[in-house]
Parts: C-alpha cells; structure tokens; sequence
C-alpha cells in the first residue's frame, strides 16, 4: 500500500484534498439546513459559499448531501448548477489522467 502511495504522491493529495473539501461540504450543508430549520436567517450560509464548496471539489458530496436531507431541492440553481460543475470536474480529471499528471 505504501508503494502505491509513494509513486503516486499526488494522486494521493489529491484524493486527501477531495476527502476533506467533501467532509467540509456535507457539514456545512447540515449547519445549513439545521439554522433553516430554526429559522435564524442572519445564521445561514450563503447559497454563493455552498455553490463555491461545490466548485472547490465538494460537488459529489453537497448534491448528495442536499438529496438526502431535501435541503436547496426547490432551487434551479443548485439542482442544475452542480450537476453542471460535476460534469466539469469529471471532464477536468479525465483530462489530467489523460495528460498523465496522476
């Protein structure tokens, strides 16, 4: 396991990075909805940080996240917008896997 690890060192930061923005996103979806729900307005989270959270790597994450606890479901925005950014980091990883960067 440690050789894998070794000759790939940045597949593996990249895989750790992953990790932590999608644990960063699922945690602030749930604070989210949880002030939505005790209705504390000047608590929430802006909907630009959630969108940014998807951009930076945490779009699998958050769209599950947001399915499972029917949080933002009713806004366009996010049930297209991060489906799109998805599809764009799909695209952006197969072309650095395609380039040989991992």
């Amino acid at each position: 396991m440690l050789d894998f690890i070794n000759d790939n060192i940045g597949l593996s930061i990249f895989l750790a990075y992953i990790l932590v923005i999608s644990l960063v996103s699922i945690v602030v979806c749930f604070y989210d909805k949880k002030i939505s729900k005790l209705n504390r307005v000047e608590l929430r989270t802006p909907e630009k940080s959630l969108l940014v959270l998807s951009a930076l790597g945490g779009s699998v994450a958050m769209f599950i996240t947001m399915l499972l606890i029917r949080h933002k479901t009713k806004h366009v925005k996010f049930m297209l917008g991060i489906p799109l950014i998805m599809i764009v980091q799909a695209g952006i990883i197969f072309l650095l896997f395609h380039l040989g960067v991992f």
